[in-house]
């Protein structure tokens, strides 16, 4: 991958597949889990063998912030309790990079509303990333390389990726696949404050591959996206 016509046929399935997912009725979904502030459910995957999980939850902060803490970049590290390292292999854009290198040296916000920023959202790479063990390591530690890519959705921002093949590869631990994944952050009222609000919708399904019990995975991810709204929460506390 790295035409100009595979990174834009790519982006335009990606982000047509996640708003289906965002589009289905909620007789779709069953409850796999629900925390005080979060609810996760799930549905049969039409990609593989196992569940689609839905994530949501409000975010006390404004869409721009959340998505700069989800998507790669110098944040993601700080705060995601599964995720141990991060690399950026590609970027297929100019002024992706130079945002990006900006962002690391400096670690600032740099996604405003400004039109030049803005247009810098809709950018794309290739990261690879390592997750920790799970369940007392009945999980193992697994390795992704995910094409991301980020956009604006509505009066918000979705944040989405999914798996792709990278010859490169630890031979030490498994590499699991993502299929098609995504983050939509939209802004809501009713806060109750002065401070903005966000909805933060996720869809997930991830084949970890490898022997693993289903019923292992199916409580490791249910899990893993209640600890993912109260890690990000904290860290845009900070």
């Amino acid at each position: 991958m790295g035409s100009v016509s595979e990174v834009n046929g790519l982006k335009s399935s990606l982000e047509e597949t996640l708003i289906s997912y965002h589009n289905l009725g909620e007789n779709e979904w069953r409850l796999a889990k629900k925390a005080k502030d979060v609810t996760v459910w799930r549905k049969p995957s039409t990609e593989f063998s196992g569940f689609l999980y839905k994530a949501q939850g409000l975010v006390k902060e404004n869409p721009n912030r959340i998505v700069d803490y989800i998507r790669p970049g110098p944040y993601r590290l700080n705060w995601d309790s599964l995720m141990t390292s991060m690399d950026i292999v590609k970027t297929f854009d100019k002024v992706c990079c130079v945002l990006y290198r900006c962002a690391v040296l400096y670690r600032c916000v740099m996604w405003c509303s400004t039109g030049v920023l803005r247009d810098a959202l809709q950018v794309c790479c290739v990261m690879r990333y390592m997750t920790a063990g799970q369940l007392w390591n009945i999980i193992a530690p697994r390795e992704f390389v995910d094409f991301s890519y980020t956009t604006e959705f509505q009066d918000g921002l979705l944040s989405c990726g999914v798996s792709v093949s990278h010859d490169e590869h630890r031979h030490s631990c498994v590499r699991g696949f993502n299929h098609p994944c995504g983050w939509f952050c939209v802004p809501v009222e009713g806060g109750g404050d002065s401070a903005p609000q966000s909805l933060l919708t996720g869809y997930i399904q991830t084949d970890l591959r490898g022997m693993i019990p289903q019923s292992a995975v199916d409580t490791a991810m249910a899990s893993s996206l209640v600890n993912f709204y109260s890690d990000l929460r904290g860290a845009l506390k900070t």
